[in-house]
């Protein structure tokens, strides 16, 4: 199954570039992400969680960082997780891009995923809503960090004191632990998903209207026929 979600930010796209390819930065802004483990700088371990009505689906897995291209600003990203509690699966890989548009950026993702498990049991419609709604929720928060200008450099501290950093950690060292906001899951209320159950539903039915004219009109035709056989069949017994 392909999704395509796009957002635009007002800030430079090197800049837009740059920012979504920190993981800190991406698992900050996103609704149920948190980085265990930095593997090396381009593979990452961590966990998501994903709730779409009263299903609730947490997945460890691993996203590695398989292709970039500064001059085009364009990443792919690869990602497999299994169910913490199931035996689902999953397996995603994503293509982003950042293009120029106007003073701003538009971050175009491209996701082709398979989803094994209970999650599965929504068709593509629920699914593309669950997408749209947690790419909206991580666009407002990537455009709050980028729209203004770059923050001043942090003063200097002292060596000994915590380091809290956003920036990537060390490759094989634990990750710093995620914001509060990123422990709550990507969710899809229960309005949402009533009006996406909906249209799932009308999109498998869409060829009824057709079906049913077809059987009405082979109805009349049967009825039309019956009437006419038994008109002749009269006539011959009225002549006999």
């Amino acid at each position: 199954m392909q999704i395509e979600n796009s957002f635009a930010v007002k800030a430079p796209p090197d800049r837009v570039y740059e920012f979504l390819l920190d993981v800190n930065n991406v698992v900050s802004c996103v609704p149920g992400a948190e980085l265990s483990e930095v593997v090396d700088p381009n593979t990452f371990k961590g966990k998501v969680r994903i709730k779409v009505g009263p299903v609730t689906v947490s997945y460890n897995g691993t996203a590695r960082i398989t292709s970039r291209d500064t001059d085009t600003r364009t990443a792919t990203l690869e990602a497999e997780g299994r169910e913490t509690t199931g035996s689902g699966t999953a397996q995603a890989t994503t293509i982003m891009a950042v293009a120029a548009d106007g003073d701003s950026s538009k971050v175009t993702l491209t996701t082709d995923f398979t989803v094994v498990g209970r999650i599965a049991q929504f068709g593509r419609g629920i699914m593309e809503d669950v997408s749209r709604h947690l790419v909206g929720q991580a666009a407002e928060c990537i455009q709050s960090k980028l729209e203004g200008p770059p923050s001043s450099p942090a003063p200097a501290t002292d060596a000994s004191a915590p380091n809290n950093s956003s920036s990537t950690a060390a490759p094989g060292t634990p990750a710093p632990s995620p914001a509060p906001a990123s422990s709550e899951p990507a969710s899809l209320d229960a309005l949402a998903l009533g009006r996406a159950v909906a249209r799932e539903r009308l999109g498998r039915i869409n060829v009824r209207p057709q079906m049913i004219a077809a059987a009405f009109a082979g109805l009349i035709s049967l009825l039309l026929l019956r009437r006419v056989r038994r008109s002749r069949r009269r006539r011959r017994e009225a002549n006999g």
